[in-house]
């Protein structure tokens, strides 16, 4: 390898590693020294903070359960039974990954909150946020369980159907084993999401049912008492790093190139079969899309607070949204391409590829805030901050599509007489172009609803959608309620244009 080569790929290696070392590591650093303030058994004497960290790990374990219990009967539908619109159930599923949580939250108050549309008495309840973890979680543990439902090989299903084994018989003895790993990694994931959540718990916990992430917050914004925030940082670290790294090795066990034969869905027989159907669709419409819905009932009563869609503060978050968004996607295509190009020639730079959704924005943040005290709600560091949380979707996409490329194809192309350059442009890059827009609709869904980062680093004329909506929300007045439900109305628009973006990518790649 020439010298000048060598320096290129070196330079492309020093962007998205230098920049996870500038953002991530260098960060969470810089949190150990204020850790060593306040012992952490001292914490954990404090009943308090033990009432908080004992009903952080209480939630998102009993979410795991419920999204259990719910999500398996709805994989083995969604994968055993065809019936028309299955194709649109599955790609529904993807709906809550580029829906803000701020916009799951307001759903879920708008059916169940102070002014709920359902019943408002599990106001200052823990069934508040068990209800949003159930919302935001289900697709994640459904998707992973119908991956596992695909795996069990026609071969054995149908041989113990033919020794006289009933449904239940072929769960237990044929699929189950199957399902195992998959229904863990999934398990694993929605832990990690619930443990580490931030907007939901924010919105819906209350006074009491807050979870860790938020204390952390509220130690920093409202106490200036970054010793003992930075104690609870470095526990949510540590149990997120258990648990992300549970994943990574689940991950492995999944992953398999063997050829399998699938058993290929069957329409329904029987009214025992219908009724199975109906109860799947029934529970993803009570759990994912009753909430949206109620948003969309609530602010057909407004009135004159759709107003606050002309108002000059409004238009001012909104065009702080788009031009933050539109930055961080410049930067994030930079480095999601540059790390997807570094991961293919090494290995453990793959490993890196989760890092940032494996840390909380809330720790993310703080870290940041404590290294970099002179940017402090610097436009620069907001951009990067949200370019940080996006780019792992492009990353993740464009990496799994350059895996997926026959390597015959650039090799024609060089025996044809083209050079690397032009193999890469005109070969390997229109292929990957599909994956790139997949991951490019993900990463802008996220830098739209962003919301934990922004509390932390945006200065009040940097006003985003997100933090504009928690504005009016807490504030007094049934027309600020109004105010804030309409808005969330206009967010969730907006991430229901990137999920069309998304689903018109999945059905182009065949995903589906």
């Amino acid at each position: 390898m020439t010298l000048p080569r060598l320096s290129a790929t070196f330079l492309i290696a020093l962007l998205p590693v230098g920049f996870l070392i500038l953002m991530v590591v260098a960060p969470l650093l810089a949190l150990a020294g204020y850790g060593q303030s306040v012992p952490a058994w001292q914490m954990l004497e404090d009943d308090y903070f033990r009432w908080r960290i004992g009903w952080t790990v209480f939630q998102a374990a009993l979410t795991c359960g419920l999204t259990a219990v719910l999500g398996i009967p709805v994989a083995w539908v969604l994968a055993r039974f065809q019936f028309r619109g299955r194709s649109l159930v599955l790609r529904l599923l993807m709906l809550p990954f580029v829906m803000p949580t701020l916009v799951a939250g307001m759903g879920v108050l708008a059916l169940f909150g102070a002014h709920g549309l359902l019943w408002a008495g599990w106001q200052d309840t823990p069934y508040l946020l068990l209800y949003g973890n159930v919302f935001f979680n289900l697709p994640v543990l459904v998707r992973a369980a119908y991956q596992g439902f695909l795996q069990v090989p026609a071969e054995r299903l149908q041989a113990a159907r033919v020794l006289g084994a009933g449904t239940w018989q072929r769960f237990v003895s044929v699929e189950w084993p199957v399902l195992q790993p998959w229904l863990a990694g999934g398990t694993c994931l929605v832990f990690l999401y619930c443990f580490s959540g931030f907007g939901l718990a924010l919105l819906l916990g209350g006074s009491r049912y807050t979870t860790v992430e938020v204390e952390i917050y509220q130690l920093i914004a409202y106490e200036l008492n970054i010793a003992e925030a930075s104690v609870l940082v470095w526990l949510v670290l540590g149990v997120t790093a258990l648990a992300g790294g549970l994943y990574a090795w689940i991950s492995r066990r999944t992953a398999s190139g063997k050829s399998i034969r699938i058993l290929q869905p069957v329409s329904p027989q029987g009214w025992r079969q219908w009724l199975l159907l109906a109860a799947a669709l029934g529970i993803l419409a009570a759990c994912c899309v009753l909430p949206l819905a109620a948003v969309a009932l609530q602010v057909f009563g407004a009135g004159e607070s759709w107003a606050v869609l002309l108002e000059a503060e409004t238009l001012r978050a909104a065009w702080n949204t788009f031009r933050f968004t539109l930055s961080a996607m410049i930067l994030a295509v930079i480095l999601g391409v540059f790390h997807a190009w570094l991961a293919k020639r090494v290995v453990w730079v793959r490993g890196l590829t989760f890092l940032p959704f494996m840390v909380s924005p809330v720790c993310v943040a703080f870290g940041i805030l404590l290294l970099y005290p002179q940017w402090t709600a610097s436009l620069p560091l907001l951009i990067a901050t949200y370019a940080l949380l996006a780019y792992p979707f492009i990353t993740k996409d464009v990496l799994a599509a350059w895996d997926g490329l026959p390597l015959h194809y650039a090799a024609a192309a060089r025996s044809m007489g083209a050079n690397p350059f032009q193999t890469a442009w005109f070969v390997t890059i229109p292929l990957l172009l599909p994956a790139l827009r997949r991951g490019l609709t993900l990463a802008a869904a996220t830098c739209i609803g962003e919301f934990a980062a922004t509390l932390f680093l945006s200065r009040p004329e940097w006003q985003t959608l997100t933090t504009l909506i928690y504005y009016y929300l807490g504030t007094a007045g049934a027309d600020n309620h109004d105010r804030a439900m309409v808005l969330t109305l206009f967010l969730m628009l907006l991430a229901l244009l990137a999920f069309l973006g998304l689903d018109a990518a999945e059905k182009k790649n065949g995903a589906v």
